[in-house]
């Protein structure tokens, strides 16, 4: 309509005080008013109705709403990388017996993958925001396809070792553009079932990842045998590029920030050294290298901290800005999922092995033992986000709860039902403690997102994922190695104990630091 006033969003990064959403008024038809000015709360200070920014969840003008088809396909993107950290749990005895691969290139198989995804990741969010996020979405898609085949058809396992790295850092380009593209093209009550769709997704397919890789093993699809469950990602890959093209919304920040290379590299030796030699050093007998890595990880984390501090000073965009970890509901909603993804990553190793070695059953009955957490994992994710709606920060209390009481199950059920016991057996445990984790997961990582501007949608995606991927990686490199490392003398049954035990210290840490969440999760 001539002469019609509309309302242009930008948002900015300001090192003294986080993100501010400024508007500006011009003349463009059917865009609705916003106050002046809004910002995101001070350093410090809680989330509430009070300091939520009015028109801080609107998208920014020039990037169009997402549909339903697009939708469906970035969740396939987002399922691709979770479901590939842990499809290889299951078949790991079979990989061992076809490559002679041996326990140390058993777990760089594993841990190389974690180690290059988590390693990668904030990069990924950060090239999103530059170059479009719809494009590195496709450029990963694509590379995830190609480095699964790679895999697939590994010749030995030090070709499948640096198969899974390749396609650990094909996944870090991918996953971050799924999260930043909800962000940039949902609102409201249309960016809260997004939301719940990928929490849902990402739990739902870490647990069929393994019922997958144990169906497929069994299979033996064409006499491919563990092979299949990598090159089965290639057809998903090309099917989830082609409707990217079609259906997923271009995005980009309004003020892409250059690649900060100093932080990269910090944060790529401060992970490396960390998850390098907790992965390995058990497998290894724990030599000298394993242990100067360790000993360099405080010193790169220190510098890290130091550089990124001294480029938000100077008006930059670091790769990880402190700002970005002084808004409360970010500060607050990191520390929930730090030891949850601990603990998930942990369990599910840990479970993978049980099953198969203590309770000697097949990877096809191994796999489908946890469906009941999977069943159960859906319908919490998709309950959970309208109970928080009501109830607010009670409902991520109460699932971290309902996670250990589950948890405590499966603890009793190993440990007084051990001899006879079948994939039946722990299903009960199982199915209480993924309903626990679906009404955890999905408001836990809307927390995370809410207070971030759309411009910085990558990187606070970016993050958030890191952060998740960086501590499931510690969890099977710290959980699995205590696990294995006590059942040669212990046993299995006593190790399980030992371990699921430190698990129940990791599930009480997360409902504690779920009471510092902010109390409303509108």
């Amino acid at each position: 309509m001539p002469g019609s006033t509309g309302t242009r969003i930008r948002a900015l990064w300001y090192p003294s005080r986080g993100a501010a959403i400024v508007v500006s008024r011009e003349r463009h038809p059917h865009t609705p008013s916003c106050p002046p000015t809004a910002s995101l709360p001070r350093r410090g200070a809680r989330s509430g109705p009070s300091s939520r920014p009015s028109c801080g969840s609107l998208p920014l003008p020039t990037s169009p709403a997402i549909g339903r088809a697009g939708l469906f396909t970035v969740l396939i993107g987002a399922a691709l990388p979770f479901l590939d950290f842990f499809i290889v749990n299951v078949a790991l005895p079979t990989i061992d017996d076809d490559l002679d691969a041996g326990p140390a290139l058993l777990e760089m198989v594993v841990g190389g993958y974690g180690v290059a995804y988590a390693v990668l990741l904030v990069l990924g969010g950060r090239l999103g925001d530059m170059v479009g996020r719809r494009r590195l979405f496709v450029w990963g898609t694509a590379a995830f396809g190609v480095t699964s085949v790679a895999c697939g058809l590994a010749p030995d396992a030090w070709s499948l070792v640096a198969a899974r790295i390749a396609q650990g850092a094909a996944a870090a380009l991918m996953l971050p553009q799924v999260l930043a593209t909800i962000q940039a093209t949902t609102s409201g009550e249309r960016r809260t079932r997004a939301m719940s769709l990928y929490s849902g997704t990402a739990g739902v397919a870490s647990a069929v990842g393994q019922v997958l890789g144990g169906v497929l093993v069994s299979v033996d699809l064409a006499g491919t045998g563990w092979r299949s469950i990598f090159l089965i990602n290639a057809p998903i890959a090309a099917a989830a590029l082609l409707l990217a093209l079609r259906s997923v919304p271009e995005t980009r920040s309004a003020n892409p920030a250059r690649v900060d290379v100093r932080g990269t590299l910090l944060l790529t030796l401060s992970l490396v050294s960390l998850l390098v030699p907790l992965t390995e050093g058990r497998s290894t007998g724990w030599p000298l290298w394993s242990w100067v890595l360790l000993g360099v990880f405080p010193l790169a984390t220190a510098a890290l901290v130091a550089v990124e501090r001294r480029e938000e000073r100077a008006g930059r965009t670091p790769l990880v800005p402190p700002s970005l970890l002084r808004v409360h509901s970010v500060r607050s909603g990191l520390a929930v999922i730090a030891p949850f993804s601990v603990g998930w990553g942990g369990f599910m190793f840990v479970l993978a092995v049980v099953l198969q070695e203590g309770l000697r059953l097949g990877p096809m009955t191994a796999g489908l033992a946890l469906l009941p957490m999977c069943a159960a994992y859906l319908a919490g994710s998709m309950a959970g986000p309208r109970l928080a709606a009501r109830y607010g920060r009670r409902v991520v209390t109460a699932g971290a709860l309902i996670q250990l009481t589950g948890l405590t199950t499966v603890l009793a059920t190993f440990w007084f039902g051990w001899d006879g016991l079948g994939a039946a057996g722990p299903g009960p445990g199982l199915a209480i403690q993924g309903l626990g984790q679906g009404l955890l997961i999905p408001p836990t990582l809307r927390i995370v997102l809410s207070e971030i501007p759309v411009d910085r949608a990558g990187v606070g995606s970016g993050v958030m994922v890191t952060t998740q991927q960086a501590f499931m990686a510690l969890g099977v490199a710290t959980m699995g190695s205590l696990f294995l490392s006590l059942a040669p003398s212990a046993g299995m049954r006593e190790a399980l104990l030992i371990t699921f035990g430190a698990q129940l210290l990791v599930v009480v840490a997360t409902v504690l630091l779920s009471l510092r969440l902010p109390g409303s999760l509108r």
